[in-house]
């Protein structure tokens, strides 16, 4: 498994090179640069007038160095973050949706259905919990991972979305 290299929030908008202040909203977004999903920062008036083309993006506010920081990336932001990543095979993002899937079963919003094997692979079937549409269900593939490897991705994935996850 490749290791992922994040780098921290630096407060300063990917496409002004302009610093982004303390109480400034902004935009959060992942791209996939060089096969990788790195995180990028834009100021919103950036944003707003460039548009600019990420695999999925938030809105945020920069705190003020006396705050404590804020959790942003609510459930339906993971949710949909798992959701995109549906049809990807790359191995990383496959291991990367699979932790979003037991992050998401943690906080109820998926459920375990059943198992089954497929071209050698273990594929979990998963329910949406509180979705209308009971016959809904979701596919992940498992893709294995020992605890060490899960932990590192968790933490990873928290270092992203700057979430406790």
């Amino acid at each position: 498994m490749s290791e992922w290299e994040v780098d921290k929030p630096l407060g300063q908008c990917c496409g002004t090179g302009r610093k982004i202040e303390p109480g400034e909203e902004y935009f959060g977004a992942l791209l996939e640069i060089d096969k990788e999903l790195q995180r990028r920062d834009f100021c919103a008036d950036y944003w707003e007038s460039e548009k600019p083309n990420v695999f999925c993006y938030w809105r945020s506010r920069l705190p003020r160095p006396d705050e404590k920081k804020q959790i942003f990336v609510d459930d339906n932001m993971l949710m949909a973050f798992f959701e995109r990543l549906e049809n990807e095979t790359e191995q990383e993002k496959v291991n990367f949706r699979f932790v979003l899937a037991l992050i998401l079963m943690r906080k109820k919003r998926l459920k375990y259905d059943a198992t089954r094997d497929e071209d050698r692979q273990e594929i979990w079937r998963l329910r949406i919990v509180g979705d209308k549409s009971s016959e809904r269900r979701i596919e992940v593939i498992n893709p294995h991972l020992d605890e060490e490897q899960v932990e590192k991705l968790s933490s990873q994935i928290g270092q992203i979305l700057q979430a406790d996850v």
